[in-house]
């Protein structure tokens, strides 16, 4: 996948792509409020894989600025923060949703989510995942309080705004569009939105000049 117009993923649906190295991934928020969450593979090794744990110990914080990188499980760069024009919230400490997940919070009978939005993108490639690593959460905004309890709070990317990583080495990508409906992880509407996605060279112009460093 390569090219000037954006992917679209539809809300509540995942899709993985090849990136070689040096080369952009713009995610967007079109609409606004939504998740993206994000998992990336070493090629053609896919026991290697970006590590949110990992990113948190090498970097000794909750999620990088702008310049720094996220790690893979053998403390090898694998995504470097290139722009930020959101305002920087995102999560690292969070699972991807499951059948689980919904079934905890009362939902019956099978629901959409992102693990196995993260198995089916995938297995359209003809590839399979050793194991199921936790997710980026990008656009999601997580809070902690004085007693150290998770509180999910609505995010607060606004329509078009985006992040843009550059592959340190030759990857795949995968983006799930969070089908989360019950409570606030895509904003107070609870309404699953899409997410779009550009890949680039790393000597095209970024959409937009404005550069914020993320904030939790």
């Amino acid at each position: 996948m390569n090219g000037s117009q954006p992917l679209r993923i539809a809300a509540g649906t995942g899709r993985a792509f090849e990136v070689p190295e040096g080369n952009l991934v713009e995610i967007i928020a079109p609409e606004g409020p939504q998740v993206a969450d994000t998992w990336a593979f070493a090629l053609p090794d896919l026991d290697e894989f970006l590590s949110t744990e990992h990113t948190r110990s090498c970097l000794d914080r909750l999620t990088p600025c702008v310049g720094e990188a996220f790690y893979t499980n053998r403390r090898r760069p694998i995504l470097m923060v290139v722009q930020d024009t959101s305002p920087g919230c995102h999560d690292l400490l969070l699972s991807a949703c499951d059948v689980g997940r919904y079934t905890l919070l009362g939902h019956q009978g099978y629901h959409a989510n992102c693990t196995d939005n993260l198995g089916s993108a995938l297995g359209e490639m003809g590839l399979a995942a050793p194991e199921f690593p936790s997710p980026v959460n990008v656009f999601e905004n997580v809070s902690i309080d004085a007693d150290r309890k998770l509180h999910i709070e609505p995010p607060l990317v606004q329509p078009g705004e985006s992040l843009t990583l550059r592959a340190e080495f030759d990857l795949v990508f995968v983006v799930s569009a969070c089908p989360m409906d019950i409570v606030l992880t895509n904003g107070l509407d609870r309404r699953p939105k899409p997410i779009d996605i550009s890949v680039m060279p790393a000597n095209e112009s970024l959409r937009s000049s404005a550069i914020h460093t993320m904030s939790h």
